[in-house]
């Protein structure tokens, strides 16, 4: 009778490792979905939304800069228009250029924006004296033109 006791014993002790190997693997599995989860959102989605700012700023100021330079070129009587290119997407997405949208004509912008990110560029003080208006986005080329009339 002994003997057969004794070997129920050395079932039970496999099966307990065997649980026990189940209920670990288990919990490190849960684990290693929450720690994916995490990485995506804190350490990739982060630094990208960094990089579009950075990239938004600059084309910002890209476009600041060509209109400013228009604007000093620009004749008394007549039109001028050039064109120029901008980035066709920030990190494989397109993105929007806004310019003058605000109400107040002294203080116009630039703005570069996708989604919840936006920069917004100074238009160094020239819709004080000729309001600047306009949209476009990465794709093809842009067109800036002036027309002393007033007509776009």
């Amino acid at each position: 009778m002994k003997s057969g006791h004794h070997h129920n014993s050395r079932n039970e002790s496999g099966v307990s490792t065997t649980i026990e190997y189940v209920i670990i693997s288990g919990v490190l599995l849960c684990l290693f979905v929450v720690v994916l989860l995490l990485v995506n959102a804190n350490i990739m989605q982060g630094p990208a939304e960094r990089l579009e700012y950075s990239a938004f700023t600059d084309i910002g100021n890209g476009v600041s800069t060509r209109i400013v330079d228009v604007y000093s070129i620009a004749p008394a009587n007549g039109t001028i228009a050039t064109s120029f290119d901008i980035p066709d997407d920030v990190a494989g997405q397109d993105y929007f250029v806004v310019i003058g949208e605000d109400t107040d004509l002294i203080n116009q912008d630039v703005s570069v924006y996708r989604g919840t990110i936006t920069s917004t560029i100074s238009l160094a003080g020239i819709g004080a004296t000729r309001p600047v208006t306009g949209n476009t986005t990465g794709r093809g080329m842009n067109r800036i033109r002036y027309d002393s009339r007033g007509v776009s």
